[in-house]
Order: C-alpha cells, then sequence, then structure tokens
C-alpha cells in the first residue's frame, strides 16, 4: 500500500504497448507543481498519462495518485474525482457548443451548473459559449477543453500536448493560466524547448526511460528519484511556483 502524499507516486512501475516497455520499471516522485514530459512521437507520453489518470493499469510495480493506490478499486474510485484529463484530442465533442461541452462535464463530475459557467468566465470563453467546438481556432478550443476539464477543481490536471498547433505568443499567452490550474499539473509536449524555462520539473521519455536533463546552476533544488537513481530538477527563470 502507498501511503506517500505526494500527488505521484511510482515504486518499480513498468508500462508496456504492443509488447515493448514504454517506460521499464522505475522509481519517481512527483509532489507538485507543474510537471513536464518530453519525448518525440510514439515514445509513450500518452500512454503515461492515461496511466496516471487510471485508465491504463501499469504492467509493473505500483502506482500512487494523491495519498491513494490506484491497485484497488476503491482507490481508483475515489482518486478519479480529483483528477482533471485533457487528451491530445476530443474530437468526440466538436459538434457540441462550449457551453454544452462544459455543462456535460459538469453534470458528469457532479458538480453545480453554475461551476461551469463560472469556468467560462475564468478562461475567458463566455462570448463564444454558443459556439461549436469545430468552429473555435486552436486557441480558444484548447481554452474550451480546459474548462471542461477543471470544471471540478481537481488536484490533479494532466495535458497531452495542450500545444500542438499554436503558436510562440500563444504559447506563451496560455502558460499563466495552465499554472494555475491545480496544485500538479503535468503538461506533455514534443520538445523540450516547449517546457523549459516555466515548468517547475522537466522529464524526458524516450527508450523506455524517464530521466531529468541537467539542474538550473543557479538553483539548488533536493534531488528527486528516478528510476532508483538520484535525479535532477530543472527550473528555469520563468518557472511557475
Amino acid at each position: 500500500m502507498i501511503a506517500d502524499r505526494s500527488a505521484i507516486v511510482a515504486r518499480g512501475m513498468g508500462v508496456r504497448r504492443g509488447g515493448r516497455w514504454l517506460l521499464r520499471p522505475a522509481d519517481f516522485d512527483v509532489t507538485g507543481g507543474v510537471i513536464g514530459v518530453a519525448g518525440p512521437p510514439s515514445t509513450g507520453k500518452s500512454t503515461l498519462l492515461a496511466t496516471f489518470a487510471t485508465l491504463r493499469r501499469p504492467h509493473a510495480g505500483a502506482l500512487g495518485i494523491l495519498g491513494h493506490d490506484t491497485g484497488n478499486a476503491h482507490g481508483i474510485r475515489t482518486v478519479r474525482a480529483r483528477i482533471g484529463f485533457l487528451p491530445d484530442r476530443f474530437s468526440w465533442a466538436q459538434g457540441f457548443t462550449v457551453a454544452e461541452f462544459v455543462s456535460y462535464s459538469a453534470y458528469y463530475k457532479r458538480v453545480p451548473a453554475a461551476a461551469g459557467r463560472a469556468m467560462l468566465e475564468r478562461l475567458e470563453i463566455g462570448e463564444v459559449a454558443a459556439t461549436e467546438l469545430s468552429l473555435l481556432p486552436p486557441e480558444v478550443r484548447l481554452r474550451a477543453g480546459l474548462a471542461a476539464t477543471c470544471v471540478h477543481e481537481p488536484d490533479l490536471v494532466l495535458l497531452d500536448e495542450p500545444f500542438a498547433g499554436l503558436g510562440e505568443a500563444e504559447m506563451n499567452a496560455l502558460i499563466p493560466l495552465l499554472c494555475s490550474l491545480a496544485p500538479t499539473v503535468v503538461v506533455t509536449a514534443c520538445g523540450l524547448g516547449e517546457l523549459t524555462g516555466w515548468c517547475d520539473r522537466v522529464f524526458v521519455l524516450g527508450r523506455g526511460r524517464l530521466t531529468e536533463p541537467a539542474a538550473d546552476p543557479y538553483r539548488a533544488p533536493p534531488p528527486v528519484v528516478v528510476g532508483g537513481r538520484p535525479g535532477r530538477l530543472v527550473l528555469g527563470s520563468g518557472a511557475c511556483v
């Protein structure tokens, strides 16, 4: 049983897909803040996030989310109510208007309809509430997805490549918003450069291993454990703390 109160605790956790290791058994902790996971396409970032969201089970080891062991049904039921997960594509919702999409999410998450309306205003998309998602530009459509993902104010938010298709100016405008979504936010991206300078920690997933690049020499946070070995943190001058 995992009793650690970190947002994510992996002990010998391994993830496989199609007979190969996407993540070889490893130990790591995520205590909070904004966490970036970078890696080329097909390295397993989406599968790893789905595992954190309890939509997939690890093939080895144990995984604790928000203090609950995901190895038992009670732990999964409890933790799912505290997670917000936005996949890289939510095309199934393209026929919904923004208001319908967020209202449906509020209903599914068992929160009042007023919470959905408040989230529309918080993400500054109230003016497009009656517009179908398929008609929105990528940046506004992402805001709608974030509103639906966070309508129940989760403790852990998982975002799979939210910056795909966005320009640099749009990304920079969204970063403060992403940092404010929850106590712990995990964001994936294909390129390391999309995550450095504003994430509190950055991991790189590749060849079945999750590693951390060299630390910022001007800041010296405590070491973490990745795959049973000491890891290092990445904190840029623009990190969200």
